[in-house]
């Protein structure tokens, strides 16, 4: 799954390009009641439907690849075909036409999804004719398959808050009625997934609108696929691995993380220099992240236990290392360099500073300050003329003098 998949898909749905065929789905009350069920179709729904549905589906395809966006596989068994993958092929074969597997389905995201309120259940049917492109990227007309898929969005419905409005038939200001609200998807997929702009029947588009609660009930039991943890996910789990290996030196703890943070943060520099800014991502894997920790300088002892953990944690899943990386703590160290460096200078100024005001304190005791280049030094003389001492400077004839500052023609 790659980000210009996700971009062609979503750059269809809009009023000119969108070919929905279908739209069905149901009406959820937090007793796992369905209150209706509604099939339509969809390009002969009214104006404001059309683009608030269309709204819906569009931010199922939004959001950031590997943290809102997750690409989830289902479990290959040699034996036997995966009876959710079987489901949805046949429900997306039947282009949501059969109300026995559509109820099948409803049912199975009702016991699945671990939500306490009302929400609605929309499923889209599509069937896009996938144009071949140029090496240039341009269009052409032919055409080099039908992406037939099918787009779920999952949405809470709530109440609106209460309060006073306007009702001008009456010309009174009084407490308005509370309505029951579509929001925005909390959690949605797309069957098949789209990858390298052709169907991939073994993978599913799962959306998350909360990185932070993925709901992965919805992904294993619903779904059938094997869970998978957002980028914020991994970042939380590998820093409490961090965390429990280092033990409660919360000064040391935060000294070795920033170090892994600046490694994982040079691999990602290289290996774009190396690759380009498309390269193929690090994966942080069981292979690796030994040579990571000591590249950063994490002590056998502790580097052994991050290890362990690690593996366990993540055996089936490695994340990438852009994963992994905290941008606000990197930027927070850097500035902190930023501010050590800039208060080494001052320090080093202010030192000079001193040095120079004890030397013109030493000096004022002193009639006759001396101040010549160190080449000159050695040809200094003090000699008795008349029974004055002087200080004898010889001086070439390209060389210049001044007294205090003052040119003085010698």
């Amino acid at each position: 799954m790659k980000k210009k998949d996700i971009l062609e898909l979503k750059r269809r749905l809009k009023k000119d390009d969108c070919t929905f065929t279908k739209m069905c789905g149901c009406y959820v009350n937090s007793e796992k009641n369905i209150i209706l069920k509604f099939k339509e179709n969809f390009l002969n729904l009214r104006d404001e439907e059309y683009y608030k549905y269309l709204e819906i589906a569009k931010k199922t395809l939004s959001g950031t690849i590997g943290n809102n966006l997750l690409e989830l596989n289902f479990p290959f068994d040699e034996t036997s075909v995966n009876s959710t993958q079987l489901s949805l092929m046949e429900l997306k074969k039947s282009a949501l036409k059969d109300d026995a597997m559509l109820d099948s389905f409803y049912k199975l995201i009702i016991d699945s999804y671990d939500y306490s309120g009302n929400f609605l259940i929309v499923i889209f049917h599509d069937a896009y004719d996938v144009i071949s492109r140029t090496t240039d990227n341009g269009k052409l007309d032919e055409s080099e398959e039908v992406y037939e898929y099918l787009l779920c969005s999952i949405c809470p419905v709530e109440l609106t808050a209460a309060g006073l409005g306007y009702f001008e038939s009456e010309n009174e200001i009084k407490a308005r009625t509370r309505d029951w609200v579509v929001s925005m998807p909390d959690v949605g997929f797309v069957f098949p997934t789209f990858s390298d702009r052709s169907s991939d029947v073994n993978s599913i588009i799962y959306y998350t609108k909360n990185a932070k609660n993925p709901h992965p009930e919805l992904m294993e039991q619903a779904l059938g696929c094997n869970s998978k943890k957002t980028a914020y996910e991994q970042k939380e789990t590998f820093n409490c691995i961090l965390n429990k290996a280092v033990g409660d030196d919360k000064q040391k703890t935060d000294h070795l993380f920033m170090e892994i943070q600046e490694t994982l943060n040079n691999m990602i520099e290289e290996n774009n220099e190396i690759n380009g800014k498309d390269a193929e991502p690090i994966i942080i894997n069981k292979d690796n992240i030994g040579e990571l920790l000591t590249e950063s300088g994490i002590p056998e002892h502790i580097s052994s236990k991050i290890e362990e953990c690690y593996n366990d944690e993540f055996i089936d899943a490695p994340p990438i290392a852009e994963n992994l990386i905290d941008k606000k703590a990197l930027d927070k160290n850097e500035q902190r360099k930023k501010e050590e460096r800039l208060e080494k200078k001052v320090q080093i100024l202010e030192e000079k500073l001193e040095t120079t005001k004890k030397e013109l304190e030493a000096n004022n005791d002193t009639d006759i300050i001396v101040k010549v280049r160190p080449e000159k030094v050695s040809e200094i003389k003090s000699q008795i003329i008349d029974g004055k001492k002087y200080i004898i400077i010889p001086i070439e004839e390209n060389e210049q003098a001044n007294v205090n500052g003052i040119a003085s023609l010698l």
